[in-house]
């Protein structure tokens, strides 16, 4: 457990904390996990988000930093003597001295995960298989599975879907920039350039692929937590692309080019044998209408569009709870 926190919060960055939970279980280590459990009067960060603490790790952020000091005390605690905590800030706060600026009501539950535990297990394993999940606990007792049925009162219920994928088709700036901001924004990220150099791309957390479209698209796996940004700046590799991944469960497909060409592409695609429900998937040009052009300012527009899908498919965060 960390003594104190860095000075620079950059271990907030990722919002998914699966991945820290398990670098601790798997280095049979026990992790105390914090869950806003409840939430009223608003708050920078939604019911659900957690973040992970344990042995030289911390992971996440609950408020911005108005708590996370006092909540790493508790989770060493925790971490100590196996007993978890339900912490409130705010109004009704045993710590009237810890504000939060925002004037929300924050309350946090903090529990103690070993390596070995069924429920943490099963979390992982569905991460790993893609499946969503539903966290159950109440810090004493936890299940994971596909409903929330087998709830009990008190306890924290906790909705993860699987990380999302992104696959940026392309070797030029711009598809390289929708890359990098995709990765940095925690989308498992693909670039692919067919025929491409033998060395992959200067960007860290994108894979890469020198395959033809479909054949990289499979082997990907489209499914409906996908996005396809296609910025090939080649007619025909762009339309290859869009075969594949339009008729995909992949509800985002952005096209990078001129509006004045759609109208032929989208000819193609039908002659090719395309539904009109897969045609009306496309965006194009890709990405919200920011009005910029440069490499990073198309890759702020598409990244910010693939986001806005993704909520408007769910509604919430890729972790939302609410306490039974």
């Amino acid at each position: 457990m960390l003594e104190r926190l860095p000075d620079w919060p950059d271990y907030g960055l990722r919002d998914d904390q699966r991945p820290a939970l398990r670098r601790l279980l798997q280095a049979g280590r026990p992790a105390a996990l914090a869950t806003i459990a409840a939430l009223d009067g608003g708050g920078p960060r939604p019911v659900g988000t957690q973040m992970v603490f344990g042995e030289g790790l911390v992971s996440g952020f609950l408020s911005g930093g108005c708590v996370e000091g006092d909540v790493a005390v508790h989770a060493a605690a925790c971490l100590s003597d196996g007993e978890p905590r339900r912490l409130v800030y705010g109004a009704g706060s045993p710590w009237p001295d810890i504000r939060l600026l925002c004037g929300a009501r924050i309350e946090i539950l903090v529990e103690r995960v070993t390596p070995g535990d069924p429920a943490a297990a099963e979390l992982l394993a569905r991460m790993d298989a893609r499946r969503p999940s539903v966290w159950i606990s109440d810090g004493r007792r936890r299940v994971c599975g596909d409903t929330d049925s087998a709830v009990w009162p008190g306890a924290v219920v906790v909705r993860q879907e699987p990380v999302w994928r992104l696959a940026v088709l392309g070797g030029d700036p711009t598809a390289m920039a929708i890359a990098a901001l995709g990765a940095q924004s925690g989308l498992e990220t693909t670039l692919i350039r067919p025929r491409g150099p033998s060395t992959p791309p200067p960007l860290s957390g994108v894979a890469y692929r020198r395959d033809e479209p479909g054949e990289a698209l499979a082997a990907i796996g489209l499914d409906a937590w996908s996005a396809v940004a296609i910025c090939g700046h080649d007619i025909d590799l762009d339309h290859a692309a869009l075969m594949s991944a339009l008729p995909s469960p992949a509800p985002y497909v952005g096209l990078l080019g001129a509006r004045r060409r759609l109208p032929e592409r989208l000819e193609r695609l039908k002659a090719a044998g395309l539904a009109d429900r897969d045609l009306a998937k496309l965006r194009a040009p890709i990405g919200l209408d920011l009005g910029g052009k440069s490499p990073w300012e198309v890759a702020v527009a598409t990244i910010g569009e693939v986001i806005a899908v993704r909520y408007s498919l769910t509604g919430v965060p890729a972790a939302a709870a609410v306490t039974a």
